[in-house]
């Protein structure tokens, strides 16, 4: 049709590299002005229809096409990826992977630079677009000095730029705390409007994404379309359970307490749902019904940090400020705060890869400043939110056994104990196998492998499940969770707050390098001021209890919790 921007025509794609394609029969089409959500669970060929739409298929990546995937009108395969370019503007689910210019302003100024757009002109484009994303403060800062949520914003600047017909983002959300997140699909809402681009976001992320409207969803699985629908019909199927993919946490409270979601009652948010009288005691009903779990809190710590500061030498700043708590020996605990607020640096200063200026870490009622690094790894293990980053070897079973060997172990010795290891992380049948042929998911595996190997008493995991679909989120999280049962503390860095509500019994909560909080994950997200000054996000079961009338939201969101670890996790593992 002549109002479609973006249209598929029974296509289809095959790599080069692989032996089956990993897009089939796709027909969808985004009519000029139109918001679309793309989801599915890791694998389904998400990103392979982002190559197709901004031209990187098939001027990059080699393959098969069969149909036809128009842009503006005109065959991707006979239009060049520079007049594509012109149509499609892409932000990165990796900002810094964006960014070619020395300056904020060099970076936005890129694409008018490569049309030899007059400097004069030039200056008051990136202005102008600047001033509209809220970047025009930071023009002469360099992209990385800027926070997280400011680096997509310009990644943003520098596409609009360029007046672009469709505004395509991959997975926006990943790597950003909650609020930022949420400001972030407020940003993309709003540019919408005051474009008129169409815009297409890829993420897996369903609840967060509809926090503003979006005129489709289109779920694949597979790499293929299941259903391409609004999101009020999408939500009261059963769509998203069967590919893997989260549905919103107040869908599945309506659900448990037996309110039937239909499209009627218009779930897309939580705001616009209608829950009539019997439906809302339907839900006090299941609250007040539902057992809460009795808890036992273990004064047996493992480790007890003590009025704790740290600064990077090069500078005056204090990064950290006086933390004191204590970890709980066997415990399964979340640490969240903004981007910056210290929590990676507070690991790091714990593995001993950065001196404190003040303060103790006791780990088993010892002085740890006494250990030197290779003696911190003994007992404790970190894990980078990055695998890639860890990772040194080119095959598994070297990878794992790479620490051991630098102890000098016998061979017979680290053949039982990466053996032990890849068994418990799902690897053994793997262990021949090359890293690069592996899935993000299972390279975090294999780094957390080469951690446990080496026997640590307590594991501190940065970001365990960024990037991952709920389907793999579990599969890691559940895996961890055996671990825990195991004897070992597991910590959590994490701005993944369904994370921290589904495995953690306990959250410190950092802002600005100091601790603000040491609660239950329901209390800390229950509680305004500390979800505003940590740039947290309330949960949804928090709205659901008080549109239903329950004045004590904090219990609701505790019992949500406790039914899902008892009730349903173990009828799923029956």
């Amino acid at each position: 049709m002549a109002d479609n921007i973006i249209e598929f025509r029974d296509f289809g794609f095959q790599y080069k590299a692989q032996q089956s394609p990993t897009l089939y029969n796709i027909d969808f089409a985004v009519k000029k002005g139109e918001k679309v959500l793309i989801a599915g669970p890791s694998g389904c060929g998400k990103s392979t229809m982002v190559h197709c739409i901004n031209g990187l298929i098939p001027f990059s990546y080699n393959g098969t096409m069969t149909g036809s995937v128009q842009v503006a009108g005109k065959e991707t395969r006979d239009a060049s990826l520079f007049e594509i370019s012109h149509t499609v503007g892409t932000v990165l689910q990796d900002s810094d992977a964006q960014f070619v210019g020395m300056t904020v302003a060099e970076d936005i100024a890129f694409a008018l630079e490569n049309d030899c757009i007059p400097l004069p002109e030039m200056k008051q484009r990136v202005q102008q677009v600047a001033q509209m994303v809220n970047v025009g403060d930071y023009l002469t800062h360099a992209p990385g000095e800027v926070s997280g949520g400011q680096k997509q914003r310009v990644s943003v600047a520098g596409v609009l730029v360029d007046d672009v017909d469709v505004l395509l983002f991959d997975e926006p959300l990943a790597n950003l705390d909650p609020a930022t997140g949420k400001s972030a699909i407020e940003l993309i809402d709003r540019m919408q409007q005051e474009t008129g681009a169409a815009v297409i976001i890829v993420e897996h992320r369903v609840e967060d994404v509809l926090h503003r409207w979006v005129d489709r969803v289109v779920l694949m699985n597979e790499g293929r379309i299941v259903v391409d629908t609004t999101a009020d019909e999408l939500l009261s199927g059963t769509y998203l359970k069967d590919c893997g993919v989260r549905e919103p946490l107040y869908v599945t409270a309506l659900g448990y307490a037996g309110v039937e979601v239909t499209p009627q009652k218009h779930p897309h948010n939580l705001n616009a749902t209608v829950i009539t009288d019997e439906e809302k005691a339907k839900v006090q009903k299941w609250f007040h019904e539902t057992p809460a779990a009795v808890r036992k809190a273990s004064d047996d710590y493992i480790l007890q940090v003590r009025d704790l500061n740290f600064g990077y030498e090069k500078t005056d700043v204090t990064v950290l400020h006086d933390i004191s708590f204590s970890v709980r020996r066997g415990e399964m605990m979340a640490i969240v705060g903004t981007n910056g607020a210290g929590k990676s640096t507070f690991s790091k200063v714990i593995c001993g890869f950065e001196e404190p200026r003040s303060g103790s870490i006791l780990f088993n009622g010892e002085d740890f400043s006494t250990y030197s690094i290779k003696e911190r790894a003994e007992h404790v293990g970190y894990v980078m939110q990055n695998p890639n980053a860890m990772i040194s070897q080119v095959m598994i079973y070297d990878e794992v056994a790479f620490g051991l060997r630098n102890r000098g172990l016998d061979q017979e010795e680290i053949d039982r104990r990466v053996e032990e290891a890849l068994r418990v992380c799902g690897l053994w049948r793997m262990r021949k196998w090359p890293i690069s042929a592996l899935s993000f998911g299972q390279k975090k595996r294999v780094t957390i492998a080469a951690i446990l190997v080496l026997g640590p008493e307590l594991i501190i995991l940065d970001e365990p499940t960024a990037g991952q679909d709920y389907r793999h989120y579990t599969e890691i999280m559940e895996f961890l969770l055996e671990l825990n049962k195991k004897g070992i503390t597991i910590v959590m860095i994490t701005h993944d707050m369904h994370l921290m509500l589904e495995y953690a019994n306990r959250a410190v909560v950092f802002s600005h390098g100091r601790v603000i909080a040491d609660d239950t994950p329901a209390h800390i997200l229950t509680n305004p001021k500390i979800i505003e000054e940590a740039s947290l996000k309330e949960t949804s079961l928090y709205h659901l209890a008080m549109k239903c009338g329950i004045p004590d939201a904090t219990a609701f969101v505790q019992r949500f919790i406790d039914y899902e670890r008892t009730s349903v996790r173990h009828d799923k593992s029956v």
